[in-house]
């Protein structure tokens, strides 16, 4: 299982991006909690599409679950499409991670 959560920094310590397809980063941990990789979200500026982009670039990495903020019914859709799992959260990515490990 990976797991990736919408971050608007590099650290685990961020807050989650409350815009998820247009988080700046993705933070990627695997089902022990332990971050893998830091992804820079190429979608969070520019036109239309940037949830379906990124669901496309995570699925792409293995990504099995992921959590954010607010997702549009077109990212729902597309991460559904390719079997994430998806869950709105607020807080910090530390304590995403901690709740669906």
């Amino acid at each position: 299982m990976k797991i990736a959560v919408a971050a608007l920094t590099k650290e685990e310590s961020s807050p989650i991006s409350d815009q998820v397809g247009r988080s700046p980063f993705f933070l990627i941990f695997d089902e022990q909690g332990t971050m893998l990789e830091v992804l820079k979200n190429p979608f969070s500026k520019g036109g239309g599409g940037a949830g379906f982009g990124a669901a496309k670039m995570l699925a792409d990495k293995g990504v099995t679950v992921l959590a954010g903020g607010k997702m549009g019914s077109n990212m729902i859709g597309a991460l559904k499409e390719r079997g994430i799992r998806s869950h709105e959260m607020s807080g910090l990515v530390k304590e995403a991670v901690e709740i669906l490990c």
